[in-house]
């Protein structure tokens, strides 16, 4: 049977290649860049006739949309409000750098509590991209405020407050970003890295002398590419939410949560299997048969490259766990094993025996 490595190692280097070159030029980021652009020109020039809002103060509206810019709406709509709770907790702290000043203290005391209290501030939590914004609003309102803190921190947050409204909603009519293809294909680029993975593994379990460097490469290779399509799965679930596009695409949803759940899975079992084949230099009798222990990696790598709703699937589940029992057959019994709890060979073919139980799931639960 053909194996799919060249294939799949060609799908790999494109997707680091991709990865190292950054979003910069990707079509997303374009969006989101023309979009911030649009809305940041907008608030600016709409923001002199904010009510109870002072003109000068109308180049604060843009930065209430740079705030608010997330590639989802619900991420705007929630970096926006904290951006303002952030703010108001600066302006409180900037009042009280001026209390101290009226009071008779130097200047320079007054700089250094607000800092202070602004980044102490900061380690809340709950006010997320907000806390960044306290410390610096404090210092805008003691040094910029002057003799008329009121009107420059009312002017100062309502503004703010108008650039992100802004912000919000360019994001939610011009072109809602929506995720889910994007996240469908990541999943798809995990498949054929753990597919590669598997392959190469096998390729050199044939020999019998696994080189143990290679072995952990890929799973570092592995390891990363999971966190960041974790990431990408995360965040296409967060595009779905108050946007318009989302309606009628539940099947792909729900299609990128089950394929995740089984590909989350899966990498973690083959980062393990690479583990245990990179603690020897060369294969012996405890793992059993290396060509029959290559063929069910390679009959493995096989059902776990094969897409949803292939209509081979059922033939190579069938075909993974013959090569799995094939391999099992050729593992030393128990009463001849010198150690009892040092058998390799029996988590291996339990750990491809996992993924491929794990490939039969996600496919019943996928199945029309």
């Amino acid at each position: 049977m053909p194996r799919t490595t060249p294939r799949r190692t060609a799908a790999q280097v494109a997707l680091s290649v991709r990865r190292a070159g950054g979003d910069v030029f990707a079509p997303r980021r374009l969006i989101l860049a023309l979009k911030t652009a649009i809305a940041a020109a907008i608030a600016w020039y709409v923001a002199p006739w904010v009510p109870y809002a002072d003109a000068e103060y109308s180049y604060y509206a843009p930065l209430g949309v740079l705030v608010s810019m997330y590639p989802t709406v619900a991420d705007s709509a929630r970096a926006g409000g904290q951006a303002l709770v952030g703010l108001a907790c600066g302006i409180a702290v900037g009042f009280g750098g001026l209390a101290i000043v009226g009071a008779g203290a130097p200047g320079i005391v007054a700089v250094a509590v607000v800092v202070a209290a602004g980044v102490a501030l900061g380690g809340i939590r709950a006010l997320g991209v907000g806390r960044d914004w306290i410390a610096l609003a404090g210092l805008f309102v003691l040094l910029l405020g002057g003799h008329d803190a009121d009107d420059f921190s009312t002017s100062y947050l309502l503004t703010m407050a108008f650039g992100v409204v802004v912000g919000i909603i360019a994001n939610y009519l011009l072109v809602p970003p929506l995720y889910l293809r994007s996240a469908r294909d990541r999943l798809s680029d995990l498949r054929a890295a753990v597919t590669t993975a598997l392959d190469r593994a096998a390729d050199a379990v044939e020999d019998a002398a696994p080189d143990p460097s290679a072995l952990r490469s890929d799973a570092e290779e592995l390891a990363e590419m999971s966190v960041a399509v974790a990431s990408d799965v995360d965040e296409a679930s967060r595009s779905e939410r108050a946007n318009v596009r989302a309606r009628g695409v539940g099947g792909i949803h729900d299609e990128n949560a089950q394929r995740w759940w089984g590909l989350e899975r899966t990498t973690y079992l083959t980062r393990d299997l690479l583990d245990v084949l990179a603690q020897v230099d060369a294969l012996d009798g405890r793992h059993g048969d290396s060509v029959l222990l290559a063929d069910a990696m390679r009959r493995v790598a096989e059902l776990v490259s094969t897409p949803p709703g292939d209509s081979e699937i059922e033939r190579r589940i069938d075909a993974a766990w013959t090569a799995i029992d094939a391999y099992g057959g050729s593992l030393p019994a128990a009463e001849e094993a010198a150690d009892p709890h040092d058998q390799p060979g029996l988590w291996l073919a339990a750990t491809l025996g996992r993924i491929t139980d794990i490939s039969r799931r996600v496919h019943d639960a996928l199945a029309p």
